[in-house]
Protein backbone atom coordinates (compact mmCIF):
# COMPACT_ATOMS: atom_id res chain seq x y z
CA UNK A 1 0.00 0.00 0.00
CA UNK A 2 1.50 3.39 -0.82
CA UNK A 3 1.46 5.54 1.90
CA UNK A 4 0.23 8.93 1.83
CA UNK A 5 2.47 11.92 0.82
CA UNK A 6 3.76 13.86 3.66
CA UNK A 7 2.15 17.00 4.34
CA UNK A 8 4.10 20.25 2.93
CA UNK A 9 5.55 22.13 6.16
CA UNK A 10 3.59 25.33 7.88
CA UNK A 11 5.18 28.27 7.20
CA UNK A 12 5.58 30.23 10.52
CA UNK A 13 7.04 33.49 10.28
CA UNK A 14 7.89 35.23 6.81
CA UNK A 15 9.43 37.95 4.92
CA UNK A 16 8.65 39.22 1.81
CA UNK A 17 10.57 41.51 -0.17
CA UNK A 18 11.49 43.29 2.43
CA UNK A 19 13.35 47.22 1.86
CA UNK A 20 14.99 48.27 5.20
CA UNK A 21 16.93 51.98 5.78
CA UNK A 22 18.88 53.53 8.13
CA UNK A 23 18.34 57.29 6.89
CA UNK A 24 19.62 56.87 3.59
CA UNK A 25 21.16 53.80 4.04
CA UNK A 26 19.55 50.83 1.89
CA UNK A 27 20.40 47.68 4.12
CA UNK A 28 18.08 45.13 2.78
CA UNK A 29 17.09 45.05 -1.01
CA UNK A 30 13.94 42.97 -1.26
CA UNK A 31 15.21 39.64 0.94
CA UNK A 32 12.47 36.87 1.37
CA UNK A 33 12.80 34.54 4.08
CA UNK A 34 10.96 32.08 5.51
CA UNK A 35 10.56 29.57 8.54
CA UNK A 36 9.01 26.47 8.88
CA UNK A 37 7.27 25.30 11.79
CA UNK A 38 9.90 23.41 13.45
CA UNK A 39 12.55 23.96 10.88
CA UNK A 40 16.29 25.22 11.70
CA UNK A 41 17.58 27.84 9.54
CA UNK A 42 21.52 28.93 9.80
CA UNK A 43 21.31 32.59 8.43
CA UNK A 44 24.94 33.72 7.64
CA UNK A 45 27.51 36.17 5.70
CA UNK A 46 30.34 38.16 6.53
CA UNK A 47 29.54 41.50 9.20
CA UNK A 48 27.71 44.18 8.06
CA UNK A 49 25.88 42.35 5.27
CA UNK A 50 22.50 42.58 7.04
CA UNK A 51 22.00 39.94 9.38
CA UNK A 52 21.27 41.74 12.44
CA UNK A 53 18.82 44.15 10.49
CA UNK A 54 16.63 41.57 8.81
CA UNK A 55 16.17 39.89 12.18
CA UNK A 56 15.54 43.46 13.45
CA UNK A 57 13.06 44.00 10.44
CA UNK A 58 11.25 40.78 11.38
CA UNK A 59 10.49 41.63 14.93
CA UNK A 60 9.39 45.03 14.31
CA UNK A 61 12.71 46.64 15.70
CA UNK A 62 13.04 48.46 12.42
CA UNK A 63 10.09 48.68 9.76
CA UNK A 64 10.56 48.15 6.03
CA UNK A 65 9.99 50.85 3.65
CA UNK A 66 8.58 48.39 1.44
CA UNK A 67 7.48 44.48 2.02
CA UNK A 68 5.69 42.52 4.77
CA UNK A 69 6.15 40.41 7.61
CA UNK A 70 3.64 37.67 7.90
CA UNK A 71 3.14 35.84 11.02
CA UNK A 72 1.03 32.53 10.52
CA UNK A 73 -0.20 34.13 7.43
CA UNK A 74 -1.32 37.14 9.01
CA UNK A 75 0.92 40.15 8.21
CA UNK A 76 2.17 41.80 11.24
CA UNK A 77 4.49 44.64 9.37
CA UNK A 78 3.45 47.05 12.04
CA UNK A 79 2.68 45.35 14.86
CA UNK A 80 4.77 46.42 18.52
CA UNK A 81 7.67 43.79 19.08
CA UNK A 82 6.28 42.94 22.34
CA UNK A 83 2.95 41.88 20.23
CA UNK A 84 5.07 39.98 17.80
CA UNK A 85 6.65 38.64 20.74
CA UNK A 86 3.46 36.93 22.56
CA UNK A 87 2.79 35.13 19.27
CA UNK A 88 5.28 32.80 20.02
CA UNK A 89 8.75 34.36 18.47
CA UNK A 90 11.59 34.74 21.25
CA UNK A 91 14.78 36.93 20.37
CA UNK A 92 18.47 36.77 21.74
CA UNK A 93 20.18 39.41 20.84
CA UNK A 94 23.46 39.97 20.18
CA UNK A 95 24.20 41.72 23.36
CA UNK A 96 22.34 39.55 25.32
CA UNK A 97 20.17 41.75 27.30
CA UNK A 98 20.63 40.46 30.69
CA UNK A 99 19.67 42.90 33.47
CA UNK A 100 22.88 43.36 35.58
CA UNK A 101 21.45 44.14 38.78
CA UNK A 102 19.35 41.32 38.93
CA UNK A 103 20.48 37.37 40.13
CA UNK A 104 20.05 34.59 37.74
CA UNK A 105 16.92 33.36 39.57
CA UNK A 106 15.21 36.83 39.26
CA UNK A 107 16.19 37.11 34.96
CA UNK A 108 14.41 33.97 34.93
CA UNK A 109 11.18 34.86 36.84
CA UNK A 110 10.41 38.28 34.98
CA UNK A 111 10.45 36.08 31.79
CA UNK A 112 8.32 32.91 32.69
CA UNK A 113 4.97 32.80 30.85
CA UNK A 114 2.51 30.67 29.57
CA UNK A 115 3.04 30.87 25.73
CA UNK A 116 2.26 28.87 22.26
CA UNK A 117 5.02 26.87 22.92
CA UNK A 118 6.34 25.01 20.10
CA UNK A 119 8.01 22.34 22.02
CA UNK A 120 6.09 19.37 23.15
CA UNK A 121 6.49 20.37 27.01
CA UNK A 122 6.15 23.53 29.21
CA UNK A 123 9.08 25.62 29.82
CA UNK A 124 9.75 25.86 33.43
CA UNK A 125 12.53 27.24 35.23
CA UNK A 126 13.18 24.10 36.68
CA UNK A 127 13.94 22.51 33.41
CA UNK A 128 15.94 25.76 32.53
CA UNK A 129 18.08 24.56 35.40
CA UNK A 130 18.29 20.96 34.04
CA UNK A 131 19.21 22.07 30.52
CA UNK A 132 21.79 24.49 32.21
CA UNK A 133 22.96 23.03 35.53
CA UNK A 134 25.89 26.30 35.23
CA UNK A 135 22.73 28.35 36.19
CA UNK A 136 21.32 26.14 38.88
CA UNK A 137 24.66 26.49 40.38
CA UNK A 138 24.70 30.44 40.40
CA UNK A 139 20.91 31.03 40.46
CA UNK A 140 21.38 33.64 43.06
CA UNK A 141 24.53 35.57 41.33
CA UNK A 142 23.38 38.86 39.70
CA UNK A 143 24.33 39.11 35.58
CA UNK A 144 26.97 41.58 35.99
CA UNK A 145 28.83 38.44 37.56
CA UNK A 146 28.31 35.69 35.15
CA UNK A 147 30.81 35.05 32.43
CA UNK A 148 30.16 35.63 28.64
CA UNK A 149 28.76 32.07 28.58
CA UNK A 150 26.62 31.77 31.15
CA UNK A 151 25.19 35.13 30.19
CA UNK A 152 24.45 33.64 26.64
CA UNK A 153 22.89 30.57 28.54
CA UNK A 154 20.94 32.45 30.99
CA UNK A 155 19.63 35.20 27.71
CA UNK A 156 18.48 31.61 26.02
CA UNK A 157 16.82 30.02 28.61
CA UNK A 158 15.11 33.01 29.75
CA UNK A 159 13.95 33.22 26.18
CA UNK A 160 12.22 29.31 26.55
CA UNK A 161 10.78 30.59 29.67
CA UNK A 162 7.92 32.58 27.42
CA UNK A 163 7.35 29.20 25.91
CA UNK A 164 8.11 30.24 22.17
CA UNK A 165 6.90 28.21 18.79
CA UNK A 166 9.89 29.96 16.83
CA UNK A 167 13.70 31.04 18.87
CA UNK A 168 15.47 33.79 17.09
CA UNK A 169 19.63 33.63 18.30
CA UNK A 170 21.59 36.43 16.61
CA UNK A 171 25.32 35.64 16.77
CA UNK A 172 24.89 32.47 18.77
CA UNK A 173 28.38 31.99 19.99
CA UNK A 174 29.93 35.05 19.20
CA UNK A 175 33.17 35.52 21.64
CA UNK A 176 32.53 32.73 23.43
CA UNK A 177 35.74 29.85 24.74
CA UNK A 178 35.23 26.99 22.20
CA UNK A 179 34.18 24.69 25.12
CA UNK A 180 31.49 27.39 25.85
CA UNK A 181 30.56 27.46 22.09
CA UNK A 182 30.36 23.48 22.08
CA UNK A 183 28.02 23.58 24.97
CA UNK A 184 25.69 26.22 23.06
CA UNK A 185 25.44 24.02 20.12
CA UNK A 186 24.61 20.88 21.77
CA UNK A 187 21.75 23.02 23.76
CA UNK A 188 20.41 24.41 20.51
CA UNK A 189 20.09 20.61 19.09
CA UNK A 190 18.22 19.82 22.57
CA UNK A 191 15.87 22.77 21.61
CA UNK A 192 15.40 21.45 17.74
CA UNK A 193 14.66 18.30 18.85
CA UNK A 194 11.56 19.71 21.14
CA UNK A 195 9.99 20.88 18.40
CA UNK A 196 11.00 24.73 18.49
CA UNK A 197 11.95 26.36 15.30
CA UNK A 198 14.93 28.26 15.55
CA UNK A 199 16.67 31.10 13.51
CA UNK A 200 20.32 30.95 14.21
CA UNK A 201 22.87 33.52 12.91
CA UNK A 202 26.64 32.59 13.39
CA UNK A 203 29.85 32.36 11.79
CA UNK A 204 30.54 28.67 12.15
CA UNK A 205 29.51 26.47 9.44
CA UNK A 206 30.52 23.23 10.35
CA UNK A 207 28.34 23.91 13.48
CA UNK A 208 25.54 25.59 11.12
CA UNK A 209 25.45 22.98 8.66
CA UNK A 210 25.40 20.06 10.88
CA UNK A 211 22.04 21.56 12.91
CA UNK A 212 20.47 23.38 10.07
CA UNK A 213 18.12 22.65 7.72
CA UNK A 214 18.25 25.53 4.95
CA UNK A 215 20.77 27.76 4.90
CA UNK A 216 20.49 31.44 4.08
CA UNK A 217 23.22 34.33 3.28
CA UNK A 218 23.00 37.45 3.16
CA UNK A 219 25.48 39.57 0.64
CA UNK A 220 25.22 43.58 1.02
CA UNK A 221 22.02 43.07 2.14
CA UNK A 222 20.56 40.83 -0.80
CA UNK A 223 20.12 36.59 -0.35
CA UNK A 224 22.45 34.66 -2.72
CA UNK A 225 21.93 31.60 -1.51
CA UNK A 226 19.27 29.75 -0.15
CA UNK A 227 19.68 25.85 -0.21
CA UNK A 228 20.25 23.10 2.29
CA UNK A 229 23.32 22.24 3.91
CA UNK A 230 24.59 20.04 1.78
CA UNK A 231 24.36 22.09 -1.21
CA UNK A 232 26.62 24.89 0.14
CA UNK A 233 29.22 22.38 1.77
CA UNK A 234 29.28 20.90 -1.98
CA UNK A 235 30.10 24.59 -3.48
CA UNK A 236 33.43 25.03 -1.77
CA UNK A 237 33.75 28.80 -4.38
CA UNK A 238 31.09 29.85 -2.96
CA UNK A 239 31.61 29.46 0.73
CA UNK A 240 34.88 30.95 0.31
CA UNK A 241 33.38 34.29 -2.05
CA UNK A 242 30.87 34.55 0.49
CA UNK A 243 31.70 33.66 3.72
CA UNK A 244 35.73 33.80 3.66
CA UNK A 245 35.64 29.75 4.31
Amino acid sequence: MTPPPASAPVTLLEGRGLDTFYGQSHVLRSVSICVATGETIGLMGRNGMGKTTLIRTLMGLVRPRRGQVLLDGEDVTRLATFAIARRGIAYVPEGRGIFASLSVAENLAIAEREGASGGRTAWTIARVFELFPRLAERRTNRGNQLSGGEQQMLAIGRALLTNPRLLILDEATEGLAPIIREEIWKTIGVIRSTGIATLIVDKTVAAVTSIADRVVILVKGEVVFEDTPAVLLANPDLMHRHLGV
